[in-house]
C-alpha cells in the first residue's frame, strides 16, 4: 500500500503540521495580554464597577482575578509555558463572559447597525470570539504547544 504525497510530505503527516500551534499561541497569548493591559490601564476599579453592575460577587477581587488571569495566562500561552494549566482559568473566564455578557447578544461579534458621518456604528458583541478563543485553547491543550514553546523544555526528547 502506498501513501499519497502532497507538496509538504505524506498526506496526513505534513512537515508543516508541527508549526500549527505557533499562530494559535501568538494570537491567544497576545489577545489575552491586550485585554488584561486594557483593564489595568483603565484602572481595576473601573472594571470592578462593571462587574458590580453585572451582579458579580466580590467585584474588586474578581476584577483582579480576571486581570491576572488575562495577563499571566496570556503570557504563559504566548511563551508556550504551562499551557494546559493556564488554559483552565482562561477557559473559565471565557465561559463566564459568554454567560454573563455575550449570550443575550447572539453569536456574531460584528453587528453593523448603521453608518454615520463619524463612521460605522456597531451593536453589542456576541459570543463568537469567545468560542474561537476556547477552540484555540482546546487545540493547544490537545495538540501541544508546538515549536519554540517552553513546555518542550520540560519533556524528554523523542528518540
Amino acid at each position: 500500500m502506498t501513501k499519497m504525497m502532497t507538496l509538504a510530505g505524506p498526506l496526513g503527516g505534513s512537515a508543516l503540521a508541527r508549526w500549527a500551534p505557533v499562530p494559535l499561541r501568538l494570537i491567544v497569548g497576545f489577545g489575552f495580554l491586550q485585554h488584561g493591559f486594557a483593564k489595568l490601564s483603565r484602572g481595576p476599579d473601573a472594571f470592578a464597577a462593571i462587574l458590580q453592575a453585572l451582579g458579580v460577587p466580590a467585584p474588586h477581587f474578581m476584577a483582579w482575578v480576571s486581570i491576572l488571569t488575562e495577563l499571566l495566562g496570556g503570557l504563559a500561552v504566548l511563551l508556550g509555558a504551562f499551557v494546559t494549566l493556564a488554559s483552565v482559568p482562561m477557559a473559565i473566564l471565557l465561559l463566564v463572559a459568554i454567560f454573563t455578557v455575550h449570550l443575550p447578544n447572539g453569536f456574531s461579534s460584528i453587528k453593523l447597525i448603521g453608518v454615520t458621518a463619524a463612521g460605522p456604528q456597531f451593536g453589542p458583541v456576541g459570543y463568537e470570539v469567545n468560542l474561537l478563543y476556547l477552540g484555540c485553547l482546546a487545540a493547544l491543550v490537545l495538540g501541544g504547544s508546538g515549536p519554540f514553546a517552553l513546555d518542550a523544555l520540560t519533556k524528554p526528547a523523542k528518540r
